[in-house]
């Protein structure tokens, strides 16, 4: 063994097996979106790589990404990841706390230099010269630009870090500003949510981890991995939605009936996430399979996006853009014109039968 053991050298501390081991990263490839010739390269990356150092910090949050992180669905995701990338501090999950919390810190940033994952979770304040998040004395603002200089990559967990989230809110009177638009040297990922999926967090840093690399984003720094499809595409209500059946209110039969959400305020059609393929908990449900509509989470300044039970005015749809009201007008004539189209062509079919017989019953008879 190592004088650092390697990432499959802990779990086997860990009382893991072998094929727990390449279960788990089958299965983290899997969440990546990598295909499966990239296999190999997971697996021989957690043999012979060490354990990645991190700093994890918390700002202007409630912890929620914390919360599902250690949730996950997968045990090695909460037992081995936290173990493995060498959590060295997070305010929320050590046992350090005071002075030794903060040498440990500092300790590992001046060990590591340029070569620990800097982690943040929650935006950060900049009115009043930062006084509204004070950690240990320093402000947030502070602490973000010194731990930053030396990180290796910045991950910005959760819709606070990567575009400010509620705090951000109109009026938005702590000035609460994403990482992105402070820290601009830095190759920085988005993972956004309230909170976001605990395996989309686990599949970033595995990639990190794995490639050397971070993941292909979109224009707005998230992994296209987990952020490439909207919720509304991979929705197993959009049957519905296709065929005008939408729930009217909360206590009505089409709600019980589990039609579609988009008339009481559904974001799905302009949210992208994973939402509706990972779910949480052990994949059981999301929101929407709970009954309420997507709000948006996944997406910048959502809380200022309108209400939050009211409908998009339009979106791009059946090539033109309307309503979820002239969608069912528009779909319910189409399908009314369809089946009248499938009767005529029947009855011509039949007509056309009948008069053959007849045909032939005369010539039969001629004969």
């Amino acid at each position: 063994m190592s004088e650092v053991p390697t990432i499959y050298e802990h779990m086997r501390m860990k009382g893991y097996s072998r094929r727990d081991f390449l279960k788990f990263c089958a299965w983290i490839t899997a969440f990546m979106g990598v295909e499966a010739s990239g296999l190999g390269k997971v697996v021989r990356a957690m043999e012979t790589k060490p354990r990645l150092p991190v700093v994890w910090f918390h700002f202007q949050e409630c912890t929620c990404c914390s919360e599902s992180f250690i949730r996950s669905s997968h045990p090695i995701v909460a037992d081995i990841i936290l173990d493995k990338i060498s959590l060295d501090y997070t305010e929320t999950l050590q046992a350090a706390a005071g002075f030794q919390a903060e040498e440990a810190l500092h300790q590992t940033m001046k060990k590591y230099k340029g070569q620990y994952l800097m982690l943040v979770e929650g935006s950060v304040p900049l009115g009043e010269d930062g006084v509204f998040c004070c950690i240990g004395g320093r402000t947030a603002l502070d602490i973000v630009k010194e731990a930053a200089a030396g990180a290796k990559a910045i991950i910005a967990w959760g819709s606070c870090a990567s575009n400010g989230c509620i705090q951000a809110a109109r009026p938005n009177p702590t000035q609460a500003t994403p990482v992105h638009k402070i820290i601009t040297d830095k190759p920085i990922i988005n993972v956004p949510g309230c909170p976001p999926i605990a395996e989309v967090m686990a599949g970033t840093i595995v990639h990190l981890l794995a490639f050397d690399r971070i993941p292909q984003l979109d224009g707005l720094g998230r992994p296209k991995a987990f952020y490439s499809r909207r919720v509304h595409d991979t929705c197993y209500r959009r049957p519905n939605y296709d065929a005008g059946l939408f729930v009217e209110s909360f206590d009505d039969e089409n709600a019980r009936r589990g039609y579609c959400l988009y008339k009481m305020g559904c974001r799905g059609p302009v949210t992208y996430n994973s939402c509706g393929v990972i779910k949480w908990n052990n994949g059981v449900s999301y929101p929407i399979q709970s009954g309420h509509p997507c709000i948006g989470c996944s997406e910048e300044s959502f809380w200022d996006n309108g209400p939050f039970y009211q409908h998009l005015a339009s979106f791009p749809g059946f090539g033109i853009e309307t309503t979820a009201d002239d969608i069912g007008l528009a779909v319910g004539a189409v399908t009314v014109a369809g089946i009248a189209a499938h009767a005529i062509t029947t009855n011509i079919k039949r007509k056309n039968l009948i008069n053959q017989e007849i045909a032939e019953s005369k010539k039969e008879g001629g004969e």
